[in-house]
């Protein structure tokens, strides 16, 4: 009986060791991660298309050519003109995303607002591709205005 309570113990304060150091972990991978999406982000805000495309996740550009990329980021961004504000939402680190292999990947969404689109949502996601993060996908929402119809 003494051995077993031992035992508990010792297992709870590896836990309570343990479960720390992977939390760090993870967030050690989800502000590299927010740094390299941020980077490449720079790009996307500066009209630098086809360099954000070069600098891109390898799945990224297995899955969009540089010509398609660049007329689909056109489209997104230019009406909603210059950035003005960008601020990070969340962060969410997976090893698993639906339509994507295995892999290390975190999901960062950002509120931003641009000088034509008051609010809109970016979700960022980078990957760990060769060793360093680089973003593997990019989707953009421009919130919705409602109306009330009431005067």
């Amino acid at each position: 009986m003494v051995k077993l309570v031992n035992i508990r113990r010792y297992f709870l304060l590896l836990l309570f060791i343990v479960a720390p150091l992977t939390d760090l972990a993870a967030e050690g991978k989800e502000a590299a991660a927010r740094q390299a999406a941020l980077e490449w982000l720079a790009f996307v805000d500066t009209m630098q298309y086809e360099v954000s495309w070069k600098e891109a996740a390898s799945l990224f550009k297995e899955q969009v050519s540089m010509a398609d990329w660049v007329k689909a980021v056109m489209a997104a961004r230019s009406p909603l003109g210059n950035l003005v504000a960008r601020h990070p939402v969340s962060a969410t680190y997976a090893t698993s995303l639906p339509g994507a292999p295995d892999g290390e990947y975190v999901v960062l969404q950002f509120q931003a607002s641009f000088e034509n689109k008051a609010q809109a949502v970016e979700t960022v996601t980078p990957m760990l591709d060769e060793g360093k993060w680089r973003v593997s996908g990019y989707y953009i929402q421009s919130a919705l205005e409602h109306t009330t119809g009431l005067s």
